[in-house]
C-alpha cells in the first residue's frame, strides 16, 4: 500500500477500535495510534472523537473514510489486474469460517493453497455461522465459509460441497443396534446441542421441523459452543448429538464413539458467502476454485467407519 497511514486509518474506522485494528493488522496499539495521528496532522484536523473509551468518526473522518474505501478498492483492483497480466498471484485474503469448517476442513485446504501460492497472505477468523455472516455484512472479511443456507439477499453464495450429518453416542448405547435413527427416536434420550447461532443447531432444528418433530420436545441437557465440546459430552455419557460426519473420524477409528445415519438422511451445504457488490480479487477467485475442488475431491470423500 502506497500510504500505510490510510490503510491503518481505514481499519480503525471500519472496526471503530484501535485495539481490534492492531490485532487485525498485526501491529502494536501505539503503532496504530501513531499512524492515525500522522494522518490527522497531515489534514490538520481530528478524524476521531474519543469519549468514554469509545471512538467515533468526526465529520472530516467520515469524508476520509469514504475516500479511503474507494482508494483501497482501486489499489486492490490495480494490483490484481497487473497480477493477471504477469501471472503473479500475491496479496491478502481475509477469510471467516464457522467452527466446524475451521477445525476440520480448512487446515488442509489452507496448507495446500499456501504451498501453491506462497506470496498470498491468508488471515482466518473463526466463529459460528451467525458471526461469520455478520462479518461479511460489515466488510470485516472478504470471504466466509459457513454451514447451511444464507437468507440475506444482499450476499452472494456459492455451494462448496455437501456435508452428511450423523447421530453420535457412546459405544455401548442402545442406538448402536439401529441401522439408522429417526428424529422421533431422539426424543427418548438426553440430547447435547450446539449453541444458538450455530449452523449445526440451525440445520438440526430445521430438519426436525421438516419431519414433523417439535424441537421443544428434545431433552436438551447441554448447549455447547464447539464440536469438540459436544463430542466430549457424548463420550462422557451425557447424551446423544447430531454432528457433521467429518468431525468424528478420529473417534470412530478409536472406538470412543459410534455414529448412525439419520432416517431420513440429513445433509447440509458448505457454502462460500461474500458481498455481491464487492470487487472480487484474483486472489479470492483463485481461492474459491481451489477450495471448492479440494472440498469436493478430498475432504468429504473420506469413508467413515460407523460401527461402535
Amino acid at each position: 500500500m502506497a500510504d500505510r497511514r490510510l490503510q491503518v486509518f481505514h481499519t480503525v474506522a471500519k472496526l471503530l477500535s484501535f485495539t481490534k485494528a492492531a490485532d487485525t493488522l498485526h501491529m502494536t496499539q501505539p503503532a496504530v495510534t501513531f499512524q492515525v495521528k500522522q494522518l490527522e496532522e497531515q489534514f490538520n484536523t481530528r478524524l476521531f472523537d474519543r469519549t468514554h473509551n469509545r471512538i467515533s468518526l468526526t465529520e472530516a473522518g467520515m469524508v476520509v473514510y469514504e475516500y479511503s474505501e474507494r482508494i483501497i478498492s482501486l489499489y486492490t483492483e490495480m494490483s490484481n489486474r497487473v497480477g493477471e497480466m504477469t501471472g503473479d498471484l500475491r496479496g491478502y485474503l481475509l477469510i471467516g469460517a464457522s467452527t466446524t469448517i475451521a477445525e476440520y476442513m480448512l487446515p488442509r485446504v489452507l496448507g495446500d493453497f499456501k504451498m501453491k501460492y506462497p506470496d498470498v497472505q491468508v488471515r482466518l477468523h473463526v466463529g459460528n455461522t451467525d458471526k461469520i455472516v455478520h462479518m461479511i455484512e460489515d466488510n470485516s472479511i472478504d470471504l466466509g465459509l459457513v454451514e447451511g443456507l444464507i437468507t440475506n439477499k444482499s450476499l452472494a453464495t456459492l455451494k462448496c460441497c455437501m456435508d452428511s450429518m450423523v447421530v453420535i453416542a457412546e459405544p455401548d448405547h442402545p442406538l448402536g443396534a439401529h441401522e439408522g435413527v429417526t428424529a422421533q427416536e431422539l426424543l427418548d434420550y438426553p440430547f447435547v446441542s450446539r449453541e444458538e447461532g450455530s449452523g449445526t443447531r440451525e440445520v438440526t432444528m430445521e430438519y426436525l421441523h421438516q419431519v414433523g418433530v417439535d424441537a421443544n420436545d428434545l431433552h436438551i441437557t447441554m448447549e455447547l459452543g464447539s464440536p469438540e465440546a459436544v463430542k466430549g459430552a457424548v463420550e462422557g455419557g451425557l447424551g446423544v448429538a447430531i454432528v457433521s460426519e467429518t468431525t468424528v473420524l478420529k473417534e470412530l477409528a478409536l472406538g470412543t464413539l459410534l455414529a448412525r445415519p439419520l432416517n431420513p438422511p440429513l445433509a447440509r451445504p458448505y457454502s462460500f458467502v461474500y458481498q455481491k457488490q464487492k470487487f472480487r480479487s484474483l486472489v479470492m477467485d483463485e481461492f474459491l476454485e481451489f477450495a471448492k475442488d479440494r472440498c469436493s475431491r478430498d475432504i468429504l470423500s473420506v469413508p467413515v467407519r460407523r460401527e461402535g
